[in-house]
């Protein structure tokens, strides 16, 4: 099967740094850490030598330890102080720290954490909110990606960039800089978080806060969607603890302050949510796999709640037999609604197609891809999870889709389709069911 003609990638490679970093809270506990309480004897024992130690040591030891660590955090002694608050219960009485001593206990509390070390995948695609100085015919975009660390835990990552008038796609370099937010307001499982407003967009790292996010929150599909003139930025993604997974919903207007929130209904139960750009016929739609294999269209009244719905497509072909899935929100064409899928065949092989919706009623499907769009190179079969292409959201721009795409799990590229082209493959001789 060969890659049409009308795919354009483009020489663009987004790799994972081990050299970005984050810190994070270090608990002394039992091992495993991640699950049991906070050892509160070893805690006070850390406190207790660091208490044992006089002024001018403990000036010099926050002094160096600033020296080796500030250049690659923002407000490092504001996140040392803060971490030392979060540990305070846990700690014996004692007398009032001095500004330094509470810096110092803060680090002892704290570790560096390479987000991306081991992959840099799963991106989905947004217009940026803010298009201030673009130039005439381009367009700023917001990249999501998703990043593993050690342990095979994931995390939520971005970039910026720039799609030029003549097609050419420019991902804006990162910092060394990396940050994870402050959270701001926090009701069960439902989590505000906000960045300071001073970080640029590629520091930002949401990272698991909740036990049931723990292992991971896994394949963000974001959507721009307008609703009475007002676009809100959704994101639905997998919330992963180890042992099981459920959908969440993050919400954002400015990607500077979020709201995450488990989904309801049981059709939540499972990965791979996608939601519509706006509503249709008054609800808010999704393109749902709930039950591991067929797609479905499922309608709500309520963004966070969600049944069952209409069944769409089930594996039909070679590459698909395996399951079937979507990649991300549908895109609104003049032909109807486009959602691009991903199938999986022999060994495991992952690859990408599409389908078209009918514009007015997308329980019927009007166009299917018979063969992938997209598969693995064979030169680029290789990585953490090897024959593996995918994506978790594209974008329309003028008469071309910009995919965004992971490779074997491990590197992300980018690549543009001609949606004139794209439309005819889905509809040439298509049979509706």
């Amino acid at each position: 099967m060969s890659t049409p003609t009308f795919f354009n990638r483009q020489a663009l490679h987004l790799r994972p740094d081990p050299s970005r970093v984050v810190v994070r809270p270090f608990r002394p506990a039992l091992e495993p850490r991640d699950y049991n309480p906070v050892d509160k004897v070893r805690a006070n024992h850390i406190v207790d030598r660091l208490l044992s130690l006089d002024a001018e040591a403990v000036a010099q030891l926050l002094a160096t330890t600033l020296e080796k660590f500030d250049d690659r955090h923002r407000n490092l002694p504001e996140v040392f102080a803060r971490r030392a608050a979060e540990m305070d219960p846990a700690f014996a009485h004692h007398a009032a720290f001095s500004d330094d001593q509470r810096q110092l206990i803060g680090a002892y509390f704290l570790h560096e954490y390479s987000f991306e070390a081991a992959a840099l995948f799963n991106p989905s695609i947004v217009p940026h909110p803010d298009q201030t100085d673009v130039p005439t015919g381009a367009l700023r975009f917001v990249l999501s990606l998703r990043a593993v660390g050690e342990g095979h835990v994931s995390s939520l990552t971005f970039r910026c960039g720039i799609i030029t008038a003549d097609g050419t796609i420019e991902v804006d370099q990162p910092g060394q800089l990396s940050a994870l937010p402050v959270v701001t307001a926090r009701v069960g499982d439902r989590v505000d978080i906000a960045f300071g407003a001073d970080s640029a967009l590629a520091e930002r790292v949401i990272f698991p806060i909740t036990e049931a996010q723990s292992n991971g929150i896994e394949d963000a599909r974001f959507v721009a969607f307008e609703d009475g003139g007002q676009t809100t930025y959704y994101a639905t993604y997998t919330a992963y603890n180890g042992r099981a997974i459920r959908s969440e919903l993050l919400e954002t207007q400015d990607f500077v302050s979020f709201r995450l929130s488990p989904l309801k209904g049981a059709a939540a139960r499972n990965k791979g949510m996608a939601l519509f750009p706006r509503k249709i016929d008054g609800r808010y739609a999704m393109i749902a796999r709930y039950d591991n294999e067929n797609l479905h269209l499922i309608t709500s009244d309520n963004l966070h709640d969600w049944s069952l719905g209409t069944p769409l497509i089930k594996p039909e072909y070679p590459w698909e037999f395996v399951q079937i899935g979507n990649c991300g929100s549908p895109i609104e064409l003049d032909e109807g609604w486009l959602v691009f899928t991903h199938g999986v065949g022999p060994v495991r092989h992952y690859a990408i197609g599409a389908i078209l919706l009918d514009k007015h009623d997308p329980s019927h499907v009007i166009g299917r891809s018979r063969v992938p769009l997209v598969q693995p190179e064979e030169t680029e079969r290789e990585g953490y999870v090897p024959n593996v292409v995918y994506t978790c959201g594209a974008m329309r721009f003028g008469d071309v889709i910009v995919l965004p795409y992971a490779i074997s799990d491990t590197f992300s590229t980018v690549a543009t389709i001609g949606i004139e082209r794209l439309v005819a493959i889905l509809t040439e001789d298509f049979i509706p069911v």
